[in-house]
């Protein structure tokens, strides 16, 4: 029985199980069990044997991953967005490897990845779903395109596809410590009362990994499947903005409704309608602050501005002017938002702002 035989007759048997206080842990058990063979699915095949597939120079400030069913219009959104152009047509599976492009908007360069149309069963390897979602998994950001004329079960599937692959939309790391060790068994911990998952549970599901050996932290109150995603370690969490495009076929009430739901953008990349309003929330979704720089005794420079992630400090902006700076630094003065008034002079430990300037003086 292969690995693919064993996932699906592991599926089968959760769906058959009533979810009870007697089942619990054997569903468990079964949960820890499909991780595992999850993982092994994603594991590289072994050296020696050649396998197809469509990786891209990561390039830019950030990478954005555009995903969705077979003909919603992923490539007519690159072409309007950048300058690459892709095919589009009206027939399914027009775009057949992955096409990158690059959004130029307020002085960066986020690279946009036109991905072939996901299928059911994308993550055992149908459609070249394998290679698809192994270059999302590098991505900062995933656009989850979908049609709006057609029924939400579609978001439905491409969430299940993702998931069954490690990749977490719109979640949070659990914060779980775990860490592995060679003797004295298990010391479980928790700094909260625990109502979804127990001792005993963690210890079972250890065991199905072959881990005898642990010292394990609940920080929180986490599920059995969190638990197992710290385990595994090899999940990714990611943002996620749901893309709905062809607004202009349906109903202005449809349209509210989907407007409405949470990190969902509607738009139509025939007729250009809402666009400006996704790239605006692409920019908030991923974190992006530009920092300009001055020297003593001259203006700002606002055409060259550094592209940065929101949360980094004055040591950030040193090491992304010249690695050696860090090291030379004295003070910086700040005018911006970040600061009391303008300019402050700041350490080396100062948080940034977007559209801050500062100038550093060196030792």
């Amino acid at each position: 029985m292969g690995i693919l035989e064993k996932i699906a007759e592991i599926e089968r048997e959760i769906a058959r199980t009533q979810k009870n206080k007697a089942t619990e842990y054997h569903l468990g058990l079964l949960k820890a069990k499909l991780a595992k063979y999850r993982s092994q699915l994603l594991e590289p095949a072994k050296k020696g044997e050649k396998g197809e597939g469509f990786d891209v120079l990561k390039s830019g400030d950030a990478r954005v991953a555009l995903i969705g069913f077979p003909s919603v219009g992923k490539s007519t959104m690159l072409s309007t967005l950048t300058k690459t152009e892709s095919e589009a047509a009206n027939y399914e599976f027009t775009t057949l490897t992955c096409i990158p492009g690059v959004i130029e908007y307020q002085g960066a360069n986020i690279q946009l990845l036109d991905l072939p149309g996901i299928i059911e069963g994308a993550a055992q390897g149908k459609g070249r779903g394998r290679q698809v979602i192994a270059v999302a998994r590098t991505a900062d950001l995933v656009l989850m395109m979908l049609d709006a004329t057609k029924p939400n079960v579609h978001r439905e599937l491409l969430e299940r596809e993702l998931e069954s692959v490690g990749i977490r939309l719109n979640k949070r790391k659990p914060n779980i410590y775990f860490k592995q060790k060679k003797g004295g068994g298990l010391s479980f911990n928790s700094t909260c009362a625990l109502t979804r998952c127990s001792e005993k549970m963690v210890q079972m599901i250890l065991h199905s990994f072959k881990i005898f050996n642990a010292e394990v932290l609940f920080r929180e109150d986490c599920t059995e499947d969190e638990f197992i995603d710290v385990v595994t370690a090899n999940r990714v969490y990611l943002p996620c903005l749901y893309v709905y495009n062809k607004i202009d076929q349906i109903s202005i009430e449809e349209v509210d409704r989907l407007a409405r739901q949470p990190n969902s953008i509607v738009v139509s990349c025939n007729m250009k309608l809402n666009l400006d309003y996704m790239l605006e929330a692409l920019w908030e979704a991923l974190q992006l602050i530009r920092v300009y720089t001055k020297k003593p005794g001259a203006p700002p420079d606002f055409d060259d501005g550094l592209i940065l992630r929101k949360g980094v400090t004055v040591e950030h902006v040193c090491h992304a002017i010249h690695r050696t700076l860090a090291a030379q630094f004295k003070y910086a003065l700040v005018w911006g938002t970040s600061t009391k008034y303008s300019p402050q002079r700041v350490g080396i430990a100062h948080v940034m702002a977007d559209e801050d300037v500062i100038q550093v003086v060196k030792k």
